[in-house]
């Protein structure tokens, strides 16, 4: 069996006709520069075809259902094995999908809550339990000889009503006692019942005394008396003899069953436990308010009174038009009515007419006055309130953008029926160990797995039995995510707000659990978002994969990860058209002494990224007070302004709670008074008037579709076309800008749409896009074409790199700036039209950088980066180094949350947050300059940065 997998030939994107040889059931790195072609070798080569070779093994009927890929431009591969990529993209987006539903560990829940779960009752507090005839009637036979007793069976709990008809019936069938109320009549009599009261009534089926004579008489009784109780019965005490002693029940007191789950005192009724009433996504689980999202859509407040210092009458109040006459009138009712003036800021208003506004006067009454052909109309009535009307409003409208324009004045909140639980109360009351399925999946993955592990213990041998391999399996699963450093998280998380890293390492972890071997593992940077101290974990899994029979790739430019690794292939030299050859490979050792090799130079130290010789000091400062989002812990935290500040911590200690969702989100509803951003709880912040704009540069897409690229978001392109309008050619012909676009009729191809490829779809193979006949790929017609500048087309220029480009247009320095600064955040090699699906996260956050330097800087912008180092291998970070020191010595501020050592080394300040992930973290653990870190003992930080500031 051939023990390596050798590739020959390989093209895909900028690779230049690569041969390599990459030994099986190892750890292999392949790394090198952003751009260099690591991707297209590991990805979109040796992954492709390995998926594309098992993917065809399988019958063109089960292939429909499969993600089929294109035969990669490469002469051969083998020695290869089915292949799995895990990436950064894969996790669903959808917001019912939870870590829980990826994992399938809340599956293996919903069956552990339907098989041992204990319905409890909501008004008692205790365990409500079925019991069949059979054990009912040993219940009562169980009693002490010689103890009376009525059979009973109720036919009203706590109920309005005569009940003459039911009472009749009764009659009818034969019976001749009742009980209403505690008082026993004979049905003979008659006797009032008050509607108007509630009741509790029971026929007296039978009396008997508890004997061993009793035979089949006590089970006929027992099954009447759930008939007429709908599955509840009472065994009264009439009598006790003397000679019984210590017996729990006195005369009078009652013995209540139920053959279903019920509680026969508050009525509260479960059908059967099966594992469906646990899941949010059946209508037999969901919470009917909120429809199992766990949330709900409700008006705002201060979305519907953004500018509280504005008057009623220069439109504080937004959803309501003051031009509208009869808005007007009701206005002018209530400033009469309540004596408050449509003049005054909305800020001064009382709290009781503000309250009034929002929420209607209830059944107070007010004079409503309205003028009609110069004649007054008045009416009474009580006054609904903003919030009333606009919900009527949003519930009887069938236009789509009515329903938008009302949006706006939403926010979404926990649902209050549900507090977010996502499942229907009767669901909720089903609990293991004193826990609802709810608040086991709101515990951390660590503690989830603490809670796990005692159910052996606390459960009894009948339920050890019935659960054993679920909690096995679960504990398994849990297991792996904990190593794989994902404790913190909670199994309730929506997937949608996961980090690529994160999202990766959970289908890592449960790859593991699933114990394939001989299978070829693809991963892309799963170091993403982990902090030094859980890669050692992170590295003993990858090991683990390793030793289970599989050969693990990783795309990696984490340090420590690329040490660990068994075989190490260096793509380079540069990016894009720079790169796409194999500059070394071999042993770690063998990739640090090969000259060539850039990433070997920073391994062995010859190369690194220096230390600033200054640290900057600042002299103004945003405070913010009581931050409470998510884990964070009453957070008081100090952001110096006009440096370069670094947040840092362990995964899921609190940075993105404090820095993205709360102060973020309140620097950008301070500054856009419009904005729907809603902040994370705090009590105060100060220091705003320090700053005017504030920009968060993430790792969201750019652009959804083929058509966006990073001349189309930078702005780049507009001045290109315009460029290509001004031209004497362009002119003659009398084309205008709107000639040079792709997405609009006139200048692009028809036969195309301007996509430059048209995708025909082949059934249970994959698409096929082929370049269009008409523009061959180009995008553009022929006459559109036929303008050129320097014997370039405008569909050459989008061919360009960005380096390239940058030269071709040095004459013009509305173009040349913005490619400038494409070059300037390592996107050189970037071809600036390509497609903006195809960018990863980093390469769109520099695009994103780049947009945003390219802007006249004021000097008191604060910029906001979440791991910007994302697929930068160290020469690329030092070049991003350089940019963000440059905007910070325009006078702006930087804000970074990171974990990489050679950014956080450089930082002027660090805010460390922890200690721990989830509920362990939450608090500042130290805050100061890089060395007020590395003496801080409890910083899990500073004890690896410390070698770093050497």
């Amino acid at each position: 069996m051939q023990d390596f997998i050798e590739v020959v030939g390989a093209k895909e994107h900028n690779l230049k006709n690569v041969t390599v040889k990459i030994p099986k059931y190892k750890l292999i790195a392949i790394t090198g520069l952003s751009g260099s072609g690591k991707s297209s070798l590991a990805f979109d080569t040796i992954y492709a075809e390995g998926q594309r070779r098992y993917v065809e093994s399988l019958s063109s009927y089960a292939r429909q259902f499969l993600e089929l890929h294109n035969k990669p431009d490469v002469e051969s591969i083998s020695g290869l094995s089915p292949a799995i990529a895990i990436d950064q993209k894969t996790t669903s987006k959808n917001p019912r999908s939870t870590v829980g539903t990826i994992t399938e560990i809340y599956d293996y829940l919903r069956l552990l809550f339907a098989r041992v779960g204990v319905p409890y009752s909501p008004v008692t507090g205790k365990p409500i339990t079925a019991q069949t005839v059979t054990e009912i009637v040993s219940s009562i036979k169980s009693l002490p000889e010689g103890v009376r007793l009525y059979i009973l069976g109720p036919i009203a709990r706590g109920e309005k009503g005569e009940f003459k008809k039911d009472i009749q019936h009764y009659q009818k069938q034969g019976y001749e006692r009742i009980i209403v109320d505690d008082y026993l009549s004979s049905l003979d009599q008659e006797f009032k019942i008050d509607k108007n009261k509630k009741h509790n009534i029971e026929i007296v089926v039978d009396r008997i005394v508890i004997s061993d004579e009793l035979g089949n008489r006590l089970a006929e009784s027992v099954e009447q008396a759930m008939k007429i109780g709908r599955g509840i019965m009472y065994a009264q005490v009439t009598h006790i003899p003397e000679e019984v002693q210590d017996f729990e029940y006195k005369v009078g007191e009652r013995l209540i069953f139920s053959s279903s789950y019920a509680c026969p005192i508050s009525g509260f009724q479960l059908e059967e436990i099966e594992p469906r009433i646990f899941s949010f996504n059946s209508p037999f689980g969901a919470c009917k308010k909120c429809e199992g999202s766990g949330k709900q859509m409700t008006f705002d407040p201060d979305l519907i009174v953004p500018n509280k210092n504005l008057s009623i009458n220069e439109g504080a109040i937004k959803p309501w038009d003051m031009s509208n006459n009869a808005v007007r009138h009701v206005l002018n009712s209530l400033a009469k009515h309540y004596g408050f003036s449509l003049d005054e800021p909305f800020s001064t208003l009382t709290q009781k007419v503000k309250q009034i506004l929002m929420n209607g006067s209830e059944n107070e009454e007010i004079i409503f006055t309205a003028y009609d052909d110069f004649k007054s109309i008045s009416n009474k009535s009580p006054f609904g309130g903003i919030l009333k009307s606009l919900t009527e409003k949003l519930q009887n409208t069938s236009s789509d953008s009515m329903r938008f324009e009302l949006e706006k004045f939403m926010t979404e909140n926990v649902c209050h029926v549900c507090s977010g639980y996502r499942l229907k109360e009767s669901s909720l009351y089903v609990k293991i160990l004193g826990k609802h399925i709810g608040e086991v999946c709101k515990l951390s993955i660590r503690d989830t797995l603490a809670w796990v592990s005692l159910l052996p213990n606390k459960l009894s041998a009948k339920e050890v039995n019935i659960a054993g391999r679920v909690v096995k399996e679960v504990k398994e699963r849990l297991q792996f995510l904990v190593n794989v450093g994902l404790d913190y998280l909670q199994l309730a998380r929506e997937s949608s707000t996961l980090s690529g890293g994160e999202s990766q390492r959970i289908r890592l972890a449960s790859q593991i659990g699933s114990g394939l071997t001989g299978v070829l593992y693809v991963l892309d940077e799963p170091s993403i978002g982990l902090h030094q101290r859980d890669n050692a974990r992170l590295i003993d899994t990858l090991k683990h994969l390793k030793e289970l029979g599989n050969t693990v790739i990783v795309v990696e430019h984490d340090y420590d990860t690329i040490l660990s690794c068994d075989h190490v292939v260096d793509v380079g030299p540069g990016a894009g058209i720079h790169g796409g050859e194999i500059i070394a490979q071999g042993t770690v050792r063998e990739v640090i002494d090969d000259p060539n090799s850039i990433t070997g130079q920073y391994l062995s130290g010859k190369k690194s990224i220096p230390l600033p010789k200054q640290r900057r000091m600042a002299s103004k400062f945003l405070d913010l007070k009581g931050a409470t989002a998510n884990n964070l812990k009453n957070v008081d935290v100090q952001v110096p302004l006009g440096i370069l500040t670094v947040v840092t911590g362990v995964s899921g200690g609190g940075k993105s709670s404090l820095i993205i969702h709360t102060l973020y989100k309140a620097i950008q509803k301070y500054l856009e008074v419009s904005s729907k951003a809603v902040p994370g709880p705090f009590r105060e912040l100060k220091g705003l008037e320090h700053i005017d704009k504030i920009i968060d540069i993430d790792q969201s897409p750019i652009g959804r579709t083929p058509r966006s690229n990073p001349a189309t978001y930078t702005g780049l392109f507009n001045h290109i076309r315009d460029w290509f309008a001004e031209l004497p050619e362009s002119k003659a012909r009398g084309y205008k800008i709107s000639r040079f676009s792709f997405n609009v009729k006139g200048g692009r191809c028809e036969s195309c749409q301007g996509d430059g490829m048209i995708k025909i779809e082949m059934h249970f193979l994959p698409d096929v896009y082929v370049k269009c006949d008409a523009c061959n790929g180009k995008r553009y017609n022929r006459e559109t074409l036929e303008i050129k500048y320097k014997d370039k087309s405008i569909a050459d220029i989008l061919d360009m790199t960005a380096e390239d480009a940058m030269y071709f247009f040095e004459k013009v320095p509305s173009i040349a700036d913005k490619l400038k600064v494409l070059y300037q955040v390592g996107l050189g090699y970037m071809k600036i039209g390509q497609s903006a699906t195809t960018l990863s996260g980093g390469e769109a956050q520099r695009i994103k950088l780049a947009k945003e330097l390219s802007k006249r800087s004021t000097g008191k912008t604060m910029y906001i980066l979440d791991e910007p180092t994302t697929g930068l291998h160290f020469e690329d970070i030092s070049k991003l180094l350089e940019v963000l020191h440059h905007l910070v010595d325009l006078g702006n501020t930087v804000l970074i949350i990171e974990h990489n050592m050679d950014v956080i080394k450089t930082a002027d300040h660090i805010i460390d947050v922890g200690p721990e992930g989830g509920d362990l973290g939450g608090e500042i653990v130290v805050a100061g300059s890089p060395q007020d870190v590395v003496n801080c003992p409890q910083s899990l930080t500073g004890k690896y940065l410390k070698d770093h500031l050497r």
